[in-house]
């Protein structure tokens, strides 16, 4: 049956591309004949006028005998240059979008299911009524908008992943004897792994959907938000999820382990990934999930809804993007740890407001493409077990450290997996710890759930548990010993050959 389905959604992308070639050909066929007929009356038009001005010359000549002269430059050098300067200075016209191009940004919108959008663009073209092209592409969208049907809020999955491993050898290295190679294997995803998801997902109709295009907000005449689900629709057999990542922070205890040092963009401006070769030297590219999905979305605009991507969750202790814009770098404090010291030591250069200004335009960047950011607690806290003073504490050390950085959010996702409540319970009144959250702007709540999928909307909040797609997941579940994957892809296409056994969690 799913098999039907990508066939029978594969003939009916074909057949409008033929209908969009058709109108095409159509269109320019009559705007050739209309352009041809156009010149010829124009050459009419024009040699008439040279012969009539040809013989008033002649007339004129004969009736008062003088001859008309090119004025001689040298006596009118004032005068010329007057009008030379005047063009020169003249201001020019913005030159106004094309209806093609006007129609390539509506069909990019339209492949990425804003068919509201994508009639509003062609309908911004001033006399569209008037070319058929664009009249057909509007009638396009509204037909395709009416094939669509609303996706079931509660059967949303959450996936999530940590910093991709890049180089494995590295990262699995030493498995009896280096617990962080223990932690590599068990918490991390490879990039051929990440790839490979992507790609079967995205075959298997998978859409990427925003964190909160599952939630509707409105907000009373008190200025009190509210939630209710969601509207997200998609084309049959299309099937939504959402996408978060953790610990975008590349943390000095990655350092050697085969992963990307931080994020940076590149000469066009575009988010990537800084890596250190095992010579030493630096390179720049695809080396992280930002720029692989990036990518993979700007050659599959379907992959997306609306143009959404993920939700980054990050912790502040170490910095951010792999910039060190923590406070302590500058303060030193007693208690700092031996990887920052190590740091430091390293990098005798160092300024806090130059980092931060770098992360803050990487961050940017970020944003301008569709990232959305979360906090994830600054240092990596477990909500569940920790006091409410050390709570308050690390919330303002996030706000202070990350917020200036990557800008306000109301969207945590814990550390660890853990949570405030139980499911279905939920955070009821009285929950002290999410009251203080929800006092301090979090509206939207996620945790880690090996549930297939876990959507709590209530009127003041947002919950949604997350899956880990990690090396645990994918080993298990390729072995045959966990089945909880098998709804997104079979895992033994997946893992990694380069993986090593993964030991069992304590």
């Amino acid at each position: 049956m799913d098999r039907e389905k990508k066939d029978m959604g594969k003939q009916q992308e074909e057949m409008r591309r033929h209908v969009s070639q058709e109108r095409k050909k159509k269109y320019f066929r009559k705007r050739l004949v209309t352009t041809l007929g156009l010149l010829l009356v124009i050459t009419g038009v024009g040699v008439t006028a040279a012969v009539v001005a040809s013989n008033k010359k002649k007339d004129k000549e004969k009736q008062d005998g003088t001859i008309e002269t090119i004025a001689d430059p040298a006596v009118n050098e004032t005068n010329g240059k007057e009008k030379q300067d005047s063009q020169v200075s003249k201001p020019q016209e913005p030159e106004l979008p094309s209806w093609e191009s006007v129609l390539q940004e509506s069909d990019l919108l339209a492949a990425g299911y804003d068919y509201d959008g994508a009639v509003e663009k062609v309908k911004s073209y001033a006399g569209y009524e008037s070319i058929g092209e664009l009249t057909a592409a509007i009638e396009d969208y509204e037909a395709r908008k009416a094939e669509c049907v609303p996706v079931n809020i509660n059967e949303i999955p959450h996936v999530f992943y940590h910093t991709l491993v890049v180089d494995p050898t590295k990262a699995f290295a030493n498995q009896e004897t280096d617990p962080q190679a223990v932690g590599n294997n068990q918490w991390m995803t490879t990039i051929d792994e990440f790839n490979k998801i992507t790609q079967t997902m995205y075959d298997a109709g998978y859409v990427l959907v925003d964190l909160k295009d599952i939630a509707e907000e409105t907000v009373d005449e008190n200025g009190e938000t509210h939630y209710a689900e969601g509207t997200i629709l998609l084309p049959p057999g299309k099937k939504a999820f959402v996408l978060s990542l953790d610990d975008l922070s590349y943390y000095h205890s990655y350092d050697g382990y085969g992963y990307a040092s931080k994020m940076v963009l590149d000469e066009n401006g575009k988010p990537k990934c800084e890596y250190i070769q095992e010579d030493g030297t630096t390179v720049v590219g695809d080396y992280d999930a930002v720029p692989l999905l990036d990518k993979f979305i700007e050659e599959h605009p379907d992959a997306s809804y609306k143009g959404a991507k993920g939700t980054i969750a990050l912790t502040g202790y170490n910095g951010v993007l792999g910039y060190r814009t923590d406070i302590t770098y500058q303060t030193v404090p007693d208690d700092i740890n031996a990887d920052k010291k190590k740091w430091l030591e390293e990098h005798p250069d160092f300024d806090l407001e130059t980092e931060r200004a770098k992360a803050k335009e990487v961050a940017d960047a970020m944003k301008a493409n569709g990232w959305k950011f979360a906090s994830h607690t600054w240092g990596h806290m477990k909500v569940g077990e920790a006091s409410m003073e050390r709570i308050q504490a690390d919330t303002m050390k996030w706000k202070e450290n990350v917020e200036p950085i990557v800008g306000e959010t109301d969207v945590i996702i814990f550390a660890h997996g853990q949570d405030l409540a139980g499911w279905p319970e939920g955070y009821v009144a009285g929950n002290e710890k999410f009251e203080y959250l929800k006092s301090n702007g979090f509206n939207y709540y996620c945790n880690v759930d090996s549930a297939q999928y876990n959507v709590q909307i209530r009127d003041n909040y947002v919950r949604m548990g997350r899956r880990n797609l990690d090396g645990y997941r994918i080993y298990y579940n390729a072995i045959g010993e966990e089945n909880n994957l098998s709804d997104l892809f079979n895992a033994s296409d997946i893992i990694d050959p380069q993986r090593p056994p993964v030991p069992r969690l304590h």
